[in-house]
């Protein structure tokens, strides 16, 4: 949509709000204004004017709305009462419905009472609201369009380098295709000591790039500081099953059943890895029982994968795994 275009919807929004006509609407045709142009001050300004003047019946219109036509204009409202953490996670929740269109250069979310009062486990927190419907991010075009979020990341963790935080902040460039600045979070994160969350981070990120080596290696900095986190056993033992050493990657899932025997995930994984590497029957069996009860659906057909590779299986048994992933 042209300037003039979107002065034009502004204006007709204006009217709307002043004549009579409803707030709400008036407000979906802001953020339509806005979706067209991101970085354009005007439609700004008339929300401002509409939360000063018409707050009682926007706050009543709006209430339980998480529709995309108006929640970009919410955040701007929780912006305008001084609410940051509300803002920043508002903004990042419609991000991830469409990353298609550069919310984050709405010109207050670069502004520095924003910058300065988000705290670093809300920004944390929508970072990874952005990447909750799994949209593809890895590509110039969204590169460009993070651009604001890259930077507003890289203001707070300055000021705030908690590593938890930041392992999660990581997650966003790290699915841009922007692992420099992932491991660039990491390393600002150390500033403030060794943390399990820093190495998980930096493990995702060089698994992302294909290094498992060095993937592998920061899985075992972060047991080393948490021993007894069956989780992390699991994340070794599938870089290990990546890497084609299926020995280690039993190891490392008897390990997690000792600290948690009932985890479902972890049985099955080493259920699939025993069988990738001894052909055991009895394994794939066990393995074809459980596949019901595993919720990532991506990841139980990978260690279907895994196992119906292994030497020496019944043929109609590998049939009856394969059958078992489609009923």
């Amino acid at each position: 949509m042209s300037n003039q275009s979107v002065t034009a919807g502004v204006a007709l929004a204006g009217v709307m709000a002043h004549c009579g006509g409803s707030p709400v609407d008036a407000v979906k045709m802001l953020v339509g204004a806005v979706a067209s142009a991101p970085a354009a001050a005007e439609p700004y300004e008339v929300l401002a004017e509409l939360w000063r003047e018409r707050r009682a019946e926007l706050t009543a219109g709006l209430a339980g709305d998480g529709s995309v036509s108006t929640v970009p204009a919410q955040a701007y409202f929780f912006f305008l009462d001084g609410e940051m953490d509300d803002a920043v996670m508002t903004l990042g929740s419609v991000t991830g419905v469409r990353p298609d269109v550069a919310w984050g250069f709405a010109p207050w979310f670069g502004d520095a009472r924003l910058l300065g009062g988000v705290r670093a486990e809300a920004l944390a927190e929508a970072c990874l609201r952005t990447l909750d419907h799994g949209h593809d991010l890895d590509s110039d075009e969204m590169r460009a369009r993070f651009a604001p979020w890259f930077r507003a990341v890289d203001v707070v963790s300055a000021r705030s380098p908690l590593p938890e935080s930041l392992a999660s902040m990581a997650r966003l460039p790290r699915a841009c295709g922007r692992p420099d600045l992932s491991f660039a979070l990491c390393d600002r994160a150390d500033t403030a000591g060794p943390s399990m969350w820093t190495e998980v981070a930096r493990a995702g990120t060089w698994r992302a790039t294909g290094d498992l080596d060095r993937a592998a290696t920061a899985f075992e900095r972060a047991l080393a500081l948490e021993p007894d986190n069956w989780s992390l056993h699991l994340d070794l033992a599938d870089v290990r099953a990546e890497q084609g050493d299926f020995a280690a990657a039993v190891h490392r899932t008897e390990q997690g059943l000792t600290l948690a025997p009932g985890e479902i995930t972890l049985r099955a994984a080493h259920a699939a890895y025993r069988t990738r590497l001894s052909g055991s029957a009895k394994d794939l069996r066990a393995l074809i029982l459980m596949a019901p009860r595993l919720a990532n659906t991506s990841y139980r057909d990978l260690l279907f994968d895994y196992a119906c590779a292994g030497e020496g299986l019944p043929r109609d048994l590998v049939a009856d795994a394969r059958r078992s992933l489609r009923s």
